[in-house]
């Protein structure tokens, strides 16, 4: 399975995503994924040492630059 097919069909459930940089991961519910793996999450946290640290509400993320992304267990 493509990687964009499976990301498809985490639409609606909880992700965590790991992101380039300072190591930033964050929590949030997917809304929608394009071919380039650009995000839109909902209800977002930016979670630090396993616990969620501040509330971002809706944000968007650029495909280039996540590391890793995993279903969260609810």
């Amino acid at each position: 399975m493509f990687p964009t097919k499976k990301v498809q069909t985490l639409i609606g459930s909880t992700i965590q995503v790991e992101m380039k940089g300072d190591k930033h991961t964050l929590q949030g519910k997917l809304e929608s994924a394009d071919e380039y793996l650009n995000l839109h999450l909902m209800d977002t946290y930016e979670v630090v040492d396993g616990v969620k640290s501040r509330s971002l509400g809706s944000v968007i993320l650029r495909g280039n630059n996540i590391i890793m992304l995993s279903p969260v267990g609810e």
